[in-house]
């Protein structure tokens, strides 16, 4: 995008627009179920401690790192492709694409997401967000360290952001300042984390779910 827009809006997508916890809760089940529960175990720690080390979720990486201690188990193949063939559409939070279509109407509507550079952009595809989107997709490690870059491909005048994690909207309002509107959608464990929002300023506005911003006039929040 070459000129400057009035107003963007950048969507987060785990928890935000996609019920990620779900997803995760699915996983774990298929992962009890084909291959018992000290290997689910296994793989949800390998899981935790390589995002700690990312910081972010990499399922796949996980994977990988897994097989490293199993080297000579075929049913990993079951593992990765209940990962790659995923139902995600089904996941969606109600009104998801909804509130998409809704702020459209105002300005661009962008996916401002972290994650890794396959399984990322898989999910995004499959849950029908990426069309919705019209293919505007940023995938970061730490999105909220590349404003400069945001505001490079999609200028604007104002930003709107729509994340489920108060962490990142509290950095990107300290960047950004008054030329962001921050949107915090209270669903997801981070969102239900009293404790974890309460270290944060209050995000300017707050929705009980995704579907309530199609609700919203929009168009009052540039500037």
């Amino acid at each position: 995008m070459s000129d400057a827009r009035d107003t963007v809006f950048l969507f987060d997508v785990d928890n935000t627009l996609l019920d990620n916890d779900a997803v995760q809760g699915d996983l774990g089940d298929h992962l009890e179920r084909e291959f018992g529960r000290a290997k689910r175990d296994r793989y949800w720690a390998i899981f935790e401690q390589l995002r700690a080390e990312l910081g972010y979720a990499d399922y796949l990486g996980a994977l990988q790192r897994y097989r490293l201690e199993n080297l000579d188990d075929p049913q990993l193949l079951r593992m990765s492709h209940f990962l790659v063939d995923y139902p995600f559409p089904k996941q969606l939070f109600p009104g998801a694409l909804v509130a998409l279509e809704h702020c459209r109407r105002i300005g661009p509507t962008v996916i401002l997401s972290d994650g890794d550079v396959v399984f990322q952009p898989r999910k995004i595809q499959r849950s029908g967000i990426w069309d919705a989107v019209e293919g505007r997709v940023l995938i970061y490690l730490h999105k909220e360290k590349m404003l400069e870059s945001v505001a490079r491909r999609y200028p604007a005048k104002h930003y709107v952001m729509v994340d489920d994690k108060v962490r990142i909207l509290a950095a990107m309002k300290q960047a950004w300042g008054s030329k962001l509107t921050t949107i915090f959608p209270r669903q997801g464990h981070y969102a239900l984390d009293t404790a974890e929002v309460a270290k944060y300023p209050r995000p300017d506005i707050t929705v009980e779910a995704i579907g309530e911003l199609a609700e919203h006039d929009v168009s009052t929040l540039a500037g």
